[in-house]
């Protein structure tokens, strides 16, 4: 394959993934460009961790179809603004399963399906769905976690507006060693740090 045609491939699967993950994203009147925002914060902390560019790329895909899984639940689910039942939070729990079983086949990038499965694991442990802790959660769906959250609080809700910066820092904080790794979240730490005007909120021209 000439260098050209691999380029022009590239091109095409990045192209894919984004209509994938802005479908995926579509069914939530309230997460529009959520998955976007997502890969973008993903890759700027493995850039600041050291990736190298290729690695970033790929944590970048890897974060684009994080929430894929989501196409197996019920807009209403999705959508609905009162409190879950027991059933539904369940469904909801089951996109990450469901979002591995549709991209661990994807030969051409085997490890797309990383984020999809263990986004939702906890540093100390009690996440979903393998209860993985520390080191045993693979790096990049460690990354995404800290990201993923982030975007979810700077974010609207059907239930509130985008919460002040400082209390999402609060949060990231308070979730080191808990919830998020201390490392990444340092990082991201340091990423609202940098962003003076708050600009990495759903309102930002990242949309």
């Amino acid at each position: 394959m000439s260098s050209v045609q691999k380029a022009i491939n590239e091109r095409l699967s990045f192209q894919i993934v984004q209509a994938l993950a802005d479908a995926i994203d579509a069914k939530d009147a309230y997460t529009n460009g959520h998955s976007r925002r997502v890969a973008i914060y993903a890759q700027e902390v493995a850039r600041r961790y050291g990736y190298s560019e290729e690695r970033q790329n790929e944590i970048y895909m890897m974060a684009l179809l994080h929430d894929v899984g989501k196409i197996s639940i019920p807009d209403a689910v999705i959508n609905k603004q009162s409190k879950l039942t027991d059933e539904e939070f369940g469904l909801i729990k089951n996109h990450t399963v469901a979002g591995f079983s549709i991209l661990k086949n994807i030969e051409e990038m085997p490890k797309l399906s990383i984020g999809a499965r263990w986004h939702h694991e906890r540093y100390s442990g009690g996440g979903y769905p393998d209860s993985l802790q520390g080191e045993e959660i693979p790096e990049e769906a460690r990354i995404i976690a800290v990201a993923d959250s982030y975007d979810a609080m700077a974010s609207k809700r059907s239930y509130r507006d985008a919460l002040p910066q400082k209390v999402v820092r609060e949060e990231i904080e308070k979730g080191k060693g808990t919830q998020f790794d201390p490392e990444f979240a340092d990082i991201f730490l340091q990423m609202i740090d940098d962003d003076k005007e708050y600009r990495m909120k759903e309102q930002s021209e990242l949309d």
